[in-house]
């Protein structure tokens, strides 16, 4: 063999031991905890005491404010039973709530405009969803698990020209 194999086979011998020995070193010393990314956010509060968030659904739009209460929510100043007639949709409105064990701890009141009543409903859900995670920091994660905090981008097409619809035809006439 050639004196640059035998320097780097003792090379090798020795990075071998000085391996062996690090890992005794590495047990002795302590283990810093992992620390996350994520920015730690504030809890955003007007003067009132309350977390207020916009809410969108295809063309509704609501504004929402959430503060500690009794769990009465009021729409357009009037109860949820009246607003939102329909079960379905109260319950699209309390899915926040029940995702997170809040139900009944939290007084909401907002005010919608445009849209249908399941557009409201669900602008109202996205946010009610928003102030929560501005009231309670840390739901944000269950939260946005289930995807209350992203907006449905769906909204109805608008007509075209030379279109019945926005995209069905007038109908075909031969003669």
């Amino acid at each position: 063999m050639s004196d640059t194999t035998v320097n780097s086979l003792s090379d090798l011998q020795d990075l071998t031991q000085g391996n062996a020995d690090a890992p005794a070193a590495d047990a002795a010393a302590p283990v810093a905890p992992k620390v996350s990314n994520a920015p730690l956010r504030q809890q955003e509060l007007d003067k009132q005491g309350r977390a207020y968030a916009t809410g969108r659904r295809k063309d509704a739009v609501a504004r929402v404010w959430v503060k500690p209460g009794t769990g009465k929510i009021t729409v357009n100043g009037r109860d949820q039973e009246t607003y939102f007639a329909r079960p379905t949709l109260r319950l699209v409105i309390n899915q926040p709530f029940t995702v997170t064990d809040r139900t009944g701890q939290y007084d909401v009141v907002c005010t919608v405009k445009g849209g249908g009543l399941s557009g409201q409903a669900g602008a109202v859900k996205h946010g009610i969803a928003q102030a929560l995670s501005k009231y309670e920091p840390t739901l944000r994660a269950a939260v946005k698990a289930e995807g209350f905090l992203t907006r449905d981008p769906r909204v109805v097409e608008r007509k075209k020209y030379g279109r019945a619809k926005a995209r069905r035809s007038f109908q075909f006439s031969k003669r």
